[in-house]
């Protein structure tokens, strides 16, 4: 079962970030003391997530809640995802923060489900890595909305990956095959990816002894292109399509013969929509 991704102070940041100085509607009205439940619901299809957030926040509260499911579960219209009992006070404090995250997280899931699902073209499916490029401040809860969607991270950070860019190579006076045996001798256990822009660089780089060809921003019929030029090397790099990539062109870019799709697009994608109704006894 999926764990909380963001630590209890984390989660009282986002808490006290709503409700800075009290709750000045609750307060003014005098309901705080009153008994409350409230429910959230799935107000359309969606791959959820931080349901395990949510759901501590109400705790860190005071509430008592019951979580319906997982994050990375598939909803339908309806599904009951969480309810919360407590004072109105607490309940009001928690439930847009929480619903919002959810919203939120449950967008970016979505969106990397869909393109996993299209990522397949004559019953191939090749894996779906999403990049670095989280809205500052939420690579956690991002990495893990990706994950429980059933992909994977193209790279967390500058720190566990090696991947050349152009900028990297404009500083460089030696030959690509002196580059890449440099890398593999600094760091033998890591795959060497290196990002090109023509269909001639990725040839270069490929003789040169690269695992991975980061092909950016090609569309699918130049990526047919490289993975034509390279059918007869005596290397056989993987190629990763990058940049542009969504659910609706994933499949084509499978069948031009990408093996790794590299997106951001969930990144942008729009919130999920969630019902919070509250109750009285």
């Amino acid at each position: 079962m999926p764990r909380s991704v963001l630590a209890d102070h984390e989660l009282a940041a986002l808490m006290a970030d709503d409700v800075p100085c009290g709750d000045l509607t609750t307060d003014a009205l005098r309901i705080g003391p009153r008994s409350a439940q409230l429910s959230f619901i799935a107000r359309q299809p969606m791959t959820v997530c931080g349901v395990e957030e949510a759901a501590r926040m109400f705790e860190l509260a005071g509430a008592a809640v019951k979580v319906e499911l997982s994050s990375g579960d598939v909803l339908s219209f309806q599904s009951p995802i969480l309810s919360a009992e407590g004072q109105a006070e607490v309940l009001h404090s928690v439930w847009k923060t929480a619903q919002v995250l959810i919203e939120w997280a449950s967008g970016i899931a979505s969106s990397a489900s869909a393109i996993v699902e299209a990522a397949q073209h004559d019953g191939r499916r090749v894996p779906v890595a999403c990049t670095r490029k989280t809205v500052p401040g939420t690579k956690a809860l991002s990495v893990k909305a990706v994950r429980c969607a059933g992909a994977s991270m193209h790279r967390l950070g500058l720190s566990e990956t090696l991947l050349v860019f152009p900028e990297h190579r404009l500083y460089l006076d030696e030959a690509p095959a002196v580059t890449i045996a440099r890398l593999r001798a600094a760091e033998a256990e890591k795959r060497i990816v290196v990002e090109v822009g023509s269909v001639d660089e990725a040839l270069v780089w490929t003789e040169a002894g690269a695992d991975v060809i980061q092909l950016e921003k090609f569309p699918p019929e130049r990526v047919a292109e490289v993975r034509a030029a390279i059918a007869h090397s005596r290397l056989r790099p993987l190629l990763a399509a990058a940049g542009g990539i969504k659910a609706d062109n994933a499949g084509a870019y499978v069948a031009a013969g990408a093996d790794v799709l590299v997106t951001s697009a969930p990144f942008t994608a729009a919130p999920r929509d969630v019902k919070v109704t509250f109750f009285r006894d």
